[in-house]
């Protein structure tokens, strides 16, 4: 199979038209960029999102899309919140049952003095105290 004919065919290519090159070129003198101003400079060009100095939509409009998935313990202190310290078993349901904590709460921290004591009376991993390293 020979490949004798290689070029386009008729008509499907045009020259691409010289601008600046004269006036009997018809595009001479500002080569089609208008008379003056920033867009008729050589290496111009615009910043995406460019509004001519109006502040852009996209830095008017406020951030969105953002959620840290951090849980923060819900603190209680129990110096003064004595009747925690009364309890035999901690966890979580038996600190709802002496303190109001909302239902949304999934994890508890005590602090204080004498918390290091009440360690062994924890019995639930959502129950944190100031001692541990979480």
């Amino acid at each position: 199979m020979a490949l004798n004919n290689l070029t386009p065919a008729g008509n499907s290519t045009h020259k691409t038209k010289r601008v600046g090159r004269g006036q009997a070129s018809g595009m001479g003198k500002t080569a089609s960029r208008g008379s003056n101003g920033q867009k008729s400079r050589t290496g111009y060009s615009i910043k995406r999102g460019f509004e001519g100095g109006q502040q852009p939509l996209q830095r008017r409009l406020p951030k969105v899309g953002f959620y840290s998935g951090l849980v923060k313990p819900y603190v209680i202190n129990i110096e003064k919140i004595t009747t925690v310290a009364a309890l035999e078993e901690i966890t979580l349901d038996s600190l709802r049952s002496i303190h109001k904590i909302s239902n949304s709460v999934k994890q508890v921290k005590l602090i204080g003095k004498g918390v290091a004591e009440l360690a062994s009376k924890i019995k639930d991993e959502n129950v944190l105290y100031s001692g541990m390293n979480k």
